[in-house]
């Protein structure tokens, strides 16, 4: 690399935990970032489910290169064995942090194609030897190229949800139906939301954590003075087998397993019928009720909302002119799916990895955080700081710091859908008996704030 490149700063898309920890990790080894965020605020994300509460306590979602550039503004680390909401995270560790970078975190600047300078992806001579242009578009009609020396992608999946189809597309009637569809948790804390599920009948679609969460607030729901005649409907792709709800008390986070036996009560309270093997072809309007039509043609009765709870997938469009090394099934980086494939990966931890296994053809570009596990559903805070450690070292050149593993994950002893990020409900689909990779925080959904699920 040459000397004018090394002055360039390491660009990194999103200002969510892993963004802002690789931000961390860089300043630490002397590298300057420039953290671009498309939302109005640090951990825009975030905030839009701040409603949730994770499954881990403080101790384990704070980064320590980000706690050692916070400690001489004088902040204190919330209570290390409580459980945040999304909103405390964002509050309390992402803001206070993104301040300490000043304007080294643009907020409203969208990243809309990354590239190498005058190199399109088929062009090979001399490459490796250009910087990274990176072409942004700001809330304020704004339009930038900005030249990087690395580019550090932690932009997350929370933007692109996976929809109702069982084929991963859009049900027939689904974007027709849109004004009865959610992809998110509900807040039932925001009148507005309560009154738009109290008293219906709302389909779930989902075996994960966002899935529980939103049965278990729905139960809740019904069980108020305004609640009479809510009732879920459970659909799930797969049946219904004893790791359905995950690990209940043997789960080593009780949080989690508070939210999956929460869950199973709603069934058998009779506050959500589960609705098995159905895999959701159609969503027909009947009025102003909707009903699902499955693959083997079933119709299920009319029901007033839709929310469709299966997982993510990440938004790979504006790195189209990059050389991205991609799992055919995952989209994620080929070295470390295996490593987290739930139609393989036995039970046991997730093994912690950093620039080997996140490395693409296209030298000094890497996929961190959420989006690096692509389609996978378990994802773990902790090792998304650890990713982004390694890679700032790498990008520093201490290549023995960046191999070198600095965390061990404790194992949870929970197979078969108990990941803790959304089912794609794939890794069983008939039933196997594969393993949804364990995993020791949510990152995105998490027990119900208002239950006290933590």
């Amino acid at each position: 690399m040459s000397a004018s490149i090394e002055t360039l700063p390491v660009v990194v898309i999103g200002a969510g935990p892993a963004g802002l920890a690789a931000a961390s990790h860089l300043v630490d080894r002397g590298l300057e970032p420039l953290v671009l965020e498309a939302g109005p605020a640090a951990g825009a994300a975030v905030r839009e489910w701040s409603h949730v509460r994770l499954f881990s306590t403080w101790g384990e979602v704070t980064d320590p290169a980000a706690e050692k550039l916070l400690a001489p503004t004088g902040w204190v680390k919330p209570d290390v064995t409580t459980y945040p909401t999304g909103g405390d995270w964002a509050e309390q560790y992402l803001q206070p942090l993104a301040d300490v970078f000043g304007d080294k975190v643009r907020l409203g600047a969208r990243v809309t194609g990354v590239s190498r300078t005058g190199r399109d992806r088929v062009v090979d001579a001399d490459r490796q030897q250009q910087p990274f242009t990176v072409h942004v578009a700001y809330a304020d009609g704004r339009e930038e190229r900005i030249t990087a020396r690395a580019v550090i992608d932690a932009s997350g999946t929370w933007a692109t949800p996976s929809p109702a189809g069982g084929d991963g597309l859009p049900a027939l009637g689904e974007r027709a139906a849109s004004d009865r569809v959610s992809y998110r948790v509900p807040d039932l804390k925001d009148p507005a939301v309560r009154a738009r599920y109290a008293g219906k009948r709302t389909a779930v679609i989902g075996s994960g954590a966002s899935a529980f969460t939103a049965l278990a607030l729905l139960a809740d729901l019904a069980k108020g003075n305004d609640g009479e005649g809510t009732k879920a409907v459970w659909i799930l792709r797969r049946g219904i087998s004893g790791s359905t709800f995950g690990g209940g008390t043997a789960d080593q986070l009780p949080a989690r397993g508070a939210l999956g036996l929460a869950a199973k009560a709603a069934v058998e309270e009779g506050h959500a019928d589960a609705v098995t093997g159905f895999r959701t072809d159609a969503i027909e309007r009947d009025g102003e009720q909707l009903v699902l039509v499955a693959e083997d043609g079933r119709r299920l009765d009319l029901v007033d909302e839709v929310i469709v709870l299966t997982g993510f997938r990440p938004d790979l469009t504006f790195l189209n002119e990059l050389r991205l090394g991609l799992d055919e099934r995952l989209q994620a980086p080929i070295e470390l799916a295996p490593l987290i494939d739930p139609n393989q990966h036995s039970c046991g931890t997730v093994y912690p990895h950093g620039v080997n296994e996140l490395s693409h053809p296209e030298q000094d570009v890497y996929l961190v955080g959420m989006k690096s596990y692509g389609r996978a559903p378990t994802f773990l805070a902790m090792t998304g700081y650890e990713q982004v450690r390694s890679i700032s070292a790498a990008i520093a050149g201490d290549q023995e710091a960046a191999e070198r593993v600095e965390l061990t994950l404790p194992e949870t002893g929970v197979c078969g859908g108990a990941g803790l990020f959304d089912e794609p409900e794939t890794a069983q689909a008939d039933g196997g008996g594969c393993c949804a990779p364990p995993a020791t925080l949510l990152i995105g959904v998490g027990a119900p704030a208002a239950s006290g699920g933590c």
